[in-house]
């Protein structure tokens, strides 16, 4: 049976890391409660060029690329951790002056985004760099013939994100439960 080099420790390996099993981390401390965060997504434009001499077709180059927002969605609990973070970018009444203002020095953060395997296992992260809130929903729209959880939402601009190549594949553990006599 030819090896998986999907999984180049666990070569018995055969099923993709699942999308369900994460953690966010910023300011060093894991958030509470994240349920769903949005797809990293990178887009790089596309520059057309042709000289007059060149064929009919144009060449393609690259252009810049741009980082789309992450959207962070949790249960809304007595946490403050969103509303903190969205009051830095925009304070209704800021205590020192009495007006609106921005809190230059730390509206901006790094965060990580961490995935982990069935087993509990940290297998991949991403470092999010220099991002910021640009929209937070407090409560959602409520509804009294509903039936769901009421979640509020982070939504976040960012710089770039990297993946963490200092996480390397972890050799996945084997359990004999329960243990024979």
């Amino acid at each position: 049976m030819p090896e998986n080099t999907d999984f180049p420790k666990a070569t018995y390996r055969y099923d993709p890391y699942r999308n369900y099993k994460f953690r966010l981390k910023w300011d060093g401390k894991y958030v509470a409660g994240i349920s769903k965060v949005s797809a990293l997504t990178r887009t790089t434009q596309v520059v057309t060029h042709r000289a007059g001499g060149d064929p009919a077709t144009p060449r393609r180059m690259p252009g810049q690329s741009e980082y789309a927002a992450i959207t962070l969605e949790r249960g809304v609990t007595h946490d403050p951790a969103f509303e903190q973070w969205a009051n830095k970018v925009w304070d209704y009444q800021n205590a020192e002056t009495g007006d609106p203002a921005v809190s230059l020095k730390d509206f901006r953060k790094d965060i990580a985004l961490e995935v982990y395997n069935e087993a509990g296992q940290r297998v991949i992260a991403y470092n999010i760099y220099r991002c910021w809130p640009s929209e937070f929903v407090a409560l959602p729209e409520l509804d009294a013939n509903g039936n769901a959880v009421a979640i509020s939402m982070l939504k976040l601009e960012n710089e770039g994100w990297e993946r963490d190549m200092s996480i390397s594949e972890p050799g996945e553990p084997n359990f004999n439960l329960p243990a024979s006599q």
